[in-house]
């Protein structure tokens, strides 16, 4: 007859901001199992004594625990420097908090009684890149354009923090691609919003070397049909 499984359980925290960490990837490396932790940074994962459990997100620095005693664990993870800062970019960009609340202060009249104060709050990436002048002078000034602006504020972030993540430089140093090449697997395979802001380093990494293996068996997979002109198009009328 089997032993009872044991288990540990705890709480992850910032070792900077003593915040509490969601979403933090648990791995037991001796049964391999893996979980994440809980909204509210709990976890409860199978240990024995002399297991390792390695804790990881995308944003901090992994740590390895190797436990003594089967008990509740408080665990800090050191936030890591912002991924690849070599990325290519011009000194006017922002980062996405400091981007968006510059775009709120300066347009508040489409942040006001008419705006919902949960609509932009995002992961960190880069500040959107589109033309907010632009934007305005599209939308009347009335609430419901000025939601309609929001959307169009927001749907534009989701996709410069995506940029931001899934970069050239980063994705060639993992497949090796270049020049245009790069181009057309990056196009393909561009992740989504969601996979970008909640994957952790290492799975994120994972889905870039996934999609290149399917790229790799098949370049031409997701490429568009050439226009064909009908024959109808070209010939003169009698």
């Amino acid at each position: 007859m089997f032993g009872q499984q044991k288990t540990v359980d705890g709480i992850i925290f910032d070792k900077d901001t003593k915040e509490r960490i969601a979403s933090v990837l648990i791995v037991n490396t001796r049964t391999k199992q893996s979980i994440y932790n809980n909204l509210q940074a709990e976890f409860k994962i199978n240990a024995e004594p002399g297991d390792e459990l390695i804790f990881s997100k995308y944003g901090y620095h992994s740590d390895t625990l190797k436990i003594k005693e089967v008990g509740t664990l408080t665990i800090y993870l050191k936030p890591t420097a912002r991924m690849l800062k070599q990325v290519n970019i011009t000194d006017t960009v922002q980062n996405p908090e400091k981007r968006l609340q510059s775009t709120k202060l300066e347009y508040s009249k489409a942040y006001g009684s008419a705006s919902n104060r949960d609509l932009l709050s995002v992961s960190p990436g880069v500040g959107a890149g589109i033309s907010i002048d632009a934007l305005w002078n599209t939308f009347s000034r009335s609430g419901r354009n000025a939601r309609r602006l929001q959307e169009v504020i927001e749907r534009d972030y989701h996709e410069n923090v995506i940029d931001y993540r899934f970069n050239r430089t980063l994705v060639a140093s993992i497949t090796g691609l270049k020049d245009e090449r790069l181009t057309d697997f990056m196009q393909k395979y561009r992740p989504s919003y969601y996979t970008v802001v909640y994957d952790s380093e290492y799975q994120f990494i994972e889905y870039i070397r996934g999609c290149y293996r399917r790229y790799s068996r098949n370049p031409r997979a997701y490429t568009l049909p050439v226009l064909v002109t009908p024959p109808s198009a070209t010939q003169p009328k009698p």
